[in-house]
């Protein structure tokens, strides 16, 4: 696909989105807050079917799985345990034009070539120096080390790499940047200063015990659980795929502790194949996913292995979701084991299924989106293009619109709106009387509803109403005394 028309097809699921009511810009009527991003009426119920969908296949229906919702702030040493507070962290630069002093991360900028040299000297530095040695001598030739490697960093910008605001090469020295996001509680400012959680997985793992003792589960058993997350990133963008303020749908997999690598290689293919179903059942084609095992020196600090899952974004190749090999990294730093029938103790390896809401939202609405010109179509519009979102039934925001022919017509309005009552006990559904049946077809083309019915004057006579399909928009007459039936095979 050519940039015009990446630019041009997020340009029209953004426009989409505002004008139908998926997504509008936070705070807009005071200018807006950047990257902010508020779900109107299609979109939350977008995003509920998504999240509904993942509980539904992933907690619900498994009878090794157990659901959690855990706070948003928690103890300071939760982050300090799990090494957030020192490691998570990106390194950004800043451009030194006076008038500029534009930040990057400088992960976005350098060649995996590049990326993988710096992120490799770097790591070796931290995993052979122990920085809480009583020889302060060792952790200060550490650190002069380290900045020898910022000062090549620097270097190669200024060399290499051109502002994309002001087109200068005017580099300041990388430094670390802690994603965290901080607030303080009680009632003196910075008394208590706690973090708003950067990820739903601490809030799993230090309620382990709470969910061992009360749910009586065996391993290997997982925890399920969708919330918010907060990360101060440096460079948010391109609509809902990076943003401070985001949800997750994350799973930890508790399994024994492994013998042999392929005690736990068995557990993450199982969840790798998992992963690859649910892709499957969001509408994504297959050929739009590619995996990429995260190089070693790429790793997070708690994983040993990790898997992206990207999806071909029209920005590009991006990660949709992650699935890490966590080991027991996280329950052994905050103290946790667990004891098996045998009284055997140990502490648990954990198994991550990753998965943003909001990245998925945009891959579905990606996915779905065509524009067809459909000629003079059955529903007696003239050639033009029909834009569609071929959403998944399960995911659509309405299942079902129902129409009568005539909105000046009461008896047409009220055999519709009975219909409509009706429908609506089992589905979610809209009434439309506004303009004509073409426009109506094309109103909810373009917001993904499946299926629309139209009430006319034979309904009158024969009990029997048109119901059109999206996709094809082949029409049929089907009796009003079936049509529960109908949708039932259908939705």
């Amino acid at each position: 696909m050519k940039k015009s028309q990446e630019n041009q097809l997020m340009d029209a699921i953004t426009s989409l989105c505002k004008r139908r009511g998926f997504i509008f810009p936070g705070s807009e009527i005071y200018g807006g807050l950047a990257n902010t991003w508020d779900y109107g009426p299609l979109g939350v119920e977008l995003k509920n079917n998504i999240k509904q969908e993942w509980w539904k296949r992933f907690v619900t229906m498994r009878d090794d799985m157990v659901g959690l919702d855990s706070s948003l702030l928690m103890n300071t040493k939760v982050w300090e345990n799990s090494g957030h507070l020192s490691n998570f962290s990106d390194y950004l630069i800043e451009c030194k034009n006076n008038k500029c002093h534009n930040r990057i991360r400088i992960d976005e900028m350098l060649s995996p070539e590049e990326l993988s040299h710096f992120q490799g000297s770097i790591n070796q530095i931290f995993t052979t120096v122990d920085f809480n040695t009583k020889t302060p001598l060792t952790a200060e030739i550490a650190l002069d080390k380290i900045k020898i490697i910022h000062k090549e960093m620097q270097d190669l910008f200024n060399k290499k790499y051109k502002c994309a605001e002001c087109g200068e090469k005017n580099w300041s020295t990388p430094a670390q940047f802690n994603l965290m996001l901080k607030t303080s509680l009680g009632a003196v400012e910075g008394s208590s200063i706690v973090y708003f959680r950067p990820e739903t997985a601490q809030g799993i793992f230090i309620n382990f015990k709470n969910i061992v003792d009360t749910s009586r589960k065996k391993l290997p058993f997982g925890v399920g659980q969708i919330g918010k997350a907060f990360r101060n990133e440096i460079t948010p963008g391109n609509f809902i795929f990076r943003t401070r303020e985001f949800e997750q749908m994350e799973i930890e997999y508790f399994i024994p502790e492994p013998k042999t690598n392929a005690d736990w290689q068995g557990h993450f293919e199982a969840w790798r194949g998992e992963m690859h179903e649910w892709i499957k059942s969001l509408g994504i084609k297959s050929d739009e996913i590619h995996e990429l095992e995260v190089p070693a020196e790429e790793l997070a600090h708690y994983s040993k292995k990790t898997i992206d899952f990207e999806y071909e974004f029209p920005f590009g190749r991006k990660e949709l979701y992650g699935l890490a090999y966590r080991t027991d990294f996280d329950l052994k730093n905050h103290g946790l084991d667990y004891t098996d029938q045998e009284g055997n103790k140990f502490v648990p390896h954990v198994i991550e299924p990753s998965l943003g809401v909001e990245r998925t939202v945009l891959a579905v609405l990606l996915s779905a989106y065509a524009e067809e010109v459909d000629g003079d179509s059955p529903d007696g519009v003239a050639s033009e293009t029909r834009v569609v979102l071929k959403l998944p039934a399960k995911l659509a925001p309405f299942k079902i619109a129902v129409f009568p022919l005539l909105k000046n017509k009461p008896e047409l309005v009220a055999a519709a709106e009975e219909i409509y009552h009706t429908l609506k006990r089992s589905w979610n559904c809209d009434f439309d009387d506004s303009g004509n049946v073409g426009k109506r077809y094309r109103r909810h083309d373009e917001i993904g509803t499946p299926y629309c019915i139209t009430v006319d004057f034979d309904t009158l006579e024969n009990g029997d109403v048109t119901v059109r399909d999206r996709d094809t928009m082949k029409q049929e007459r089907i009796k009003i005394t079936d049509l529960q039936n109908y949708f039932s095979e259908k939705i």
